[in-house]
């Protein structure tokens, strides 16, 4: 049950950073990776030769010092002892597709300083990729961003000895500045509640909500704000069932978004139609 548990919440995270990359990667490639791009293309994340592949990000890029190279960034949640075998997997197959030069980062999202080997060292082979952790980056690098998609990773970075509702309450302040729409607001305080569980920060991010809620307008954020407490499912009837009136999203959609499963809608579904 809780190896389930664990897969579905990895999954979760997946999805936020999916939804989002496109949003953030010319940012966490300047802020993060120190690659300031003059050009950018998408390429397949399929690479197939004796065996499939599908990278987290792969982009063609062109930088200011007019190099072009293949840039890999893998997003990973847990240490996994393995990595540096997938990430020299995934070069060979990229320089042999492409015929560039391969850049890859791995982005660690976890709490704690990830202990996965980057380096192999063999009498023939002499491998190594660069893995960057999240929470060792100062949040005001996404605060300051005027993206949405990209202020909500600052829940990820380290506070600087910042007390944790402070850092928080900036955070929701400057997703409620960025965001245009009650329906995308919800979207990002959900994305926000989930990535809290990365950090223990559930009950400190409901605490900085409860604090701003006039700023916020606590009556069209309820999802959120009660989200945490015994009455969730009872909110989460009520989004879901405002998402399924809408009648333009699929079950997967609306489950994504309401941050539950599509069972749940679909059992909603069926109250609402008798069926």
């Amino acid at each position: 049950m809780e190896a389930k548990k664990k897969k579905r919440q990895s999954s979760q995270y997946d999805k936020i950073f999916k939804e989002n990359i496109e949003a953030v990667i010319t940012s966490i490639m300047q802020n993060v990776l120190e690659i300031t791009a003059v050009s950018m293309e998408e390429l397949p994340d399929d690479i197939q030769h004796t065996k499939e592949r599908k990278p987290d990000t792969l982009k063609k890029i062109t930088d200011d010092k007019g190099n072009t190279f293949v840039l890999q960034i893998e997003f990973q949640v847990k240490d996994e002892d393995e990595m540096v075998y997938r990430m020299g997997e995934y070069y060979f197959m990229l320089e042999r597709k492409y015929k560039l030069p391969v850049k890859q980062f791995v982005i660690f999202l976890g709490l704690d300083n990830p202990k996965m080997p980057t380096k192999l060292d063999r009498e023939r082979l002499k491998f190594s990729y660069p893995l960057i952790s999240l929470s060792t980056l100062n949040y005001h690098i996404f605060l300051n961003s005027d993206k949405p998609e990209e202020i909500i990773l600052g829940i990820l970075a380290n506070f600087q000895g910042e007390n944790p509702e402070n850092a928080l309450k900036q955070i929701l302040v400057r997703v409620k500045e960025t965001t245009k729409g009650d329906f995308s607001l919800n979207r990002y305080f959900n994305q926000l509640r989930v990535l809290a569980q990365l950090r223990n920060l559930e009950l400190n991010l409901k605490n900085a909500m409860d604090s701003i809620a006039e700023y916020i307008k606590e009556e069209r954020d309820v999802l959120f704000l009660r989200g945490l407490d015994k009455g969730k499912e009872k909110e989460q009837v009520k989004f879901v069932t405002y998402l399924l009136q809408e009648g333009n999203k699929a079950y997967d959609q609306i489950a994504d978004i309401a941050g539950t499963t599509v069972d749940f809608v679909k059992s909603v579904q069926r109250q609402l139609t008798g069926k």
